[in-house]
């Protein structure tokens, strides 16, 4: 079901599965705000996990004491293009009764074992924001369910609460997907393999340079993941330092991201504090992501690559 944005598909499927007052969803802070905007958003609580400091991805071995007899669903984000080790997550929802919502807005095509990101969960939400691996033209996205009463809610939910045209069940959104940015989509659709094969082999190149250089350690993707390269990050020490670096010779850098949300000030009142989420908290100090999308190449991040070795030898 194509909806206007990301952030529309999460929200949508957590108001299509049911959610009430006081209830609780299971998280990550190291994710951009539109994961847990879309929790909020719809009256309900995001409760935090911590991360696996290698990959950046949610730790599954912390997810079960976050479990109250409030939570109803986890959301697991598949950060950077990686998937996120969705059997122990499966196997808690299952002992619990909880739904598994997957954030791949940054996953468009990754595998998890033999099944892509997105198909793994009750559902998966996906954004097609221009920068995305599949992107539109504007703002886009959409979910993908094989439950057929998720599906019947989010197509009422984002069409102004109607199944016939002024005849309405309930309060909706202009949450449609727009024809438009749906047409340009479908074109871009049949090159998405294609370019995240190519987003691949510059991980691969990336990762060849960079992995004798003292001090700088690659976001690792697991044996059981295939990620599609959304952003390629490495974490370093002196991590403005380098920024500053490689900005000062023409390499745009991004950071993904700077703040965790548990320490944001937007979440002030969640009563999170400094030191509750170390991993996370130690990743945001070193995180770094580099110059990644389809056309890079062999010359540029042979140039990315030789200049961070240039800062590291002279630091």
């Amino acid at each position: 079901m194509g909806v206007n944005s990301g952030t529309d598909a999460l929200r949508f499927t957590l108001m299509a599965i049911g959610i009430e007052d006081g209830d609780e969803i299971v998280t990550v802070s190291n994710t951009f705000i539109a994961t847990t905007e879309a929790i909020s958003q719809v009256g309900v609580t995001p409760v935090f996990v911590d991360i696996q400091p290698d990959t950046c991805n949610i730790d599954v071995h912390q997810i079960e004491e976050k479990i109250t007899e409030n939570t109803k669903a986890i959301i697991p984000v598949h950060l950077y293009g990686q998937p996120a080790d969705m059997d122990p997550i499966l196997g808690i929802a299952e002992k619990y009764g909880l739904f598994v919502i997957e954030d791949a807005c940054q996953a468009h095509g990754a595998n998890y074992k033999d099944r892509k990101a997105g198909n793994i969960g009750a559902a998966g939400c996906f954004s097609f924001y221009p920068g995305k691996n599949l992107g539109a033209c504007g703002e886009a996205g959409a979910v993908v369910t094989d439950d057929e009463e998720i599906v019947a809610r989010i197509r009422i939910i984002r069409d102004h609460g109607q199944q016939q045209k002024y005849y309405h069940d309930l309060e909706g959104y202009n949450g449609r997907l727009d024809a438009i940015q749906a047409g340009v989509l479908r074109i871009k659709l049949k090159r998405l393999a294609e370019w995240n094969h190519q987003r691949q082999k510059n991980a691969e190149y990336y990762d060849r340079l960079l992995s004798d250089v003292p001090g700088v350690d690659v976001v690792k993707v697991a044996d059981f993941a295939q990620s599609v390269f959304h952003l390629y990050v490495i974490m370093v020490d002196q991590r403005d330092d380098i920024q500053q670096f490689l900005g000062d010779k023409g390499i745009a850098t991004g950071l993904h991201y700077p703040l965790p949300l548990h320490m944001q000030k937007a979440y002030e009142h969640l009563g999170y504090k400094k030191g509750d989420f170390p991993a996370t908290e130690r990743a945001a100090q070193r995180l770094l992501s580099l110059p990644m999308f389809p056309e890079l190449t062999r010359e540029q991040i042979k140039y990315v690559t030789s200049s961070i070795k240039e800062f590291m030898n002279d630091k």
